[in-house]
């Protein structure tokens, strides 16, 4: 019984170090993955990739996880992950073709959390391609209106703060434009083109920089105007009254605004002192207006010396005073345009002469030769014009040569000057024509010397 017990104790002890020695050389390559999701595995190598910069791997990654597992969790965020790996990239292509991933993820998944992300990627893809004032400035009205987007239809996501960041600085650079055209047509001398251009700044972009300085100009072009139009000869009086009345009215308005929305900025006191030269109220502007516009200018910062180089030497806009605070223009104004501002000129004055005429046309009165009658400051008409007949002049004598005067005058009698028969006049075609037919009569006979 020993001899049996020992033996199977040797059999037990040989095989469970066989299991060992067999579970030590077993390589499973899925020990430390769940064999059961293979598209995580998928998805984890992208992730693996984007981080070691490998764009195009990750992407064939993903594309393989989408095509092959349509039904999986991964498929949203992978689909995402494809349109950030072009927007890492950089380049011109890379983010125009992310721009249309981002726009597939929106359409395919709308109410995802997601989608918010998507739409802010789009807008920060033209945000990046965002030039000077002075230059093209496609990608910020781009950026203006993505960055809009994402307000009006994600208020409520976690990057809303961001997008309301941003697009301060995208108006900033669209307002800074404005303001530049403005002041161009303002030194030139185009008052009208410059007022609309300010008007629609001032009116689109209240947080803009240099805000109160658009105002003033604004008021200042007014100003101007008016002066113009009391110089102008040949309007009305009534006209120009109007006319002066409404210029000077949108200068104080504009003076009054800097008064009472800008009281912490430099054209403050200026604009106090253009009141009192109009003779019109100075507004005081209320604490919370002081406070806010303090504020505003205290979120703005000044570039330093390097940052200003950098600028300068670079495409990219300076964004250092754009404000950080308050709430961004979601929905452009009514755009006031030069023509119109014109077309209000003419009606003006097509409404005085209209008042004074009884009519708005312009009516001619006509004149009857047989009536005799002219109204006054008219000329009267030719045909209605007395006529002296010692004013006519004398018909011109018919054109001779010398010859036939000669052998006319002796040949034939004087002829008497009441006489018409013998009197070739101007208007009969054929004695002219054969007057120029006449061949020359020669009188002198040179000798032959043969």
């Amino acid at each position: 019984m020993f001899r049996r017990a020992l033996i199977a104790l040797l059999l037990a002890s040989s095989l469970l170090a066989g299991v060992a020695c067999s579970n030590k050389k077993a390589n499973n390559p899925l020990a430390h993955i769940n064999s059961k999701q293979p598209d995580k595995v998928l998805f984890d190598r992208a992730m693996e990739a984007m981080k070691e910069h490998k764009y195009d791997v990750a992407r064939i990654t993903l594309q393989t996880l989408i095509n092959t597992y349509p039904d999986s969790e991964f498929v949203a965020r992978a689909k995402l992950t494809v349109g950030e790996s072009w927007y890492q990239e950089g380049t011109t292509a890379g983010l125009a073709q992310a721009e249309t991933e981002f726009r597939d993820f929106i359409t395919f998944f709308p109410n995802m959390a997601e989608a918010a992300e998507a739409q802010l990627k789009i807008a920060d893809i033209h945000y990046r391609q965002m030039e000077k004032p002075d230059r093209d400035y496609a990608h910020a009205r781009r950026a203006e209106d993505e960055y809009r987007q994402l307000l009006l239809q994600y208020p409520d996501s976690k990057l809303a703060d961001t997008a309301r960041v941003r697009l301060l600085e995208v108006q900033e650079v669209l307002a800074e434009r404005q303001f530049r055209i403005a002041r161009f047509y303002y030194l030139r001398g185009s008052l009208l083109a410059s007022v609309a251009r300010a008007r629609t700044l001032t009116d689109t972009y209240p947080l803009y920089s240099h805000s109160d300085e658009a105002l003033y100009m604004l008021g200042q072009a007014y100003e101007q105007q008016a002066d113009r139009t009391r110089a102008v000869v040949g309007f009305p009086d009534a006209v120009k009254q109007r006319l002066t009345k409404t210029y000077l009215d949108g200068a104080a308005q504009a003076y009054s605004k800097i008064v009472t929305r800008y009281p912490a900025m430099p054209r403050y006191q200026d604009a106090r002192k253009r009141l009192a030269a109009l003779d019109r109220p100075v507004p005081t502007p209320t604490p919370e207006a002081i406070a806010q516009s303090k504020r505003e200018m205290n979120s703005r910062s000044a570039p330093t010396r390097y940052e200003r180089f950098i600028a300068d030497m670079g495409k990219r806009p300076d964004l250092s005073s754009a404000v950080r605070v308050g709430q961004p223009t979601l929905v452009d104004p009514k755009e006031t345009d030069a023509p119109a501002l014109v077309r209000e000129i003419n009606s003006a004055v097509q409404t005085e002469v209209a008042s004074k005429s009884g009519s708005g046309k312009i009516s001619v009165e006509t004149v009857n030769p047989a009536d005799g009658k002219v109204p006054e400051n008219q000329p009267a008409p030719r045909e209605a014009a007395a006529v002296n007949p010692s004013d006519i002049p004398a018909k011109a004598p018919t054109q001779l040569n010398e010859s036939e005067l000669a052998s006319t005058s002796a040949d034939k009698p004087a002829e008497k000057p009441g006489d018409a028969s013998s009197t070739a006049t101007k208007d009969d075609p054929k004695d002219s024509a054969s007057s120029r037919k006449t061949k020359k009569k020669h009188h002198l006979h040179l000798p032959i010397p043969w």
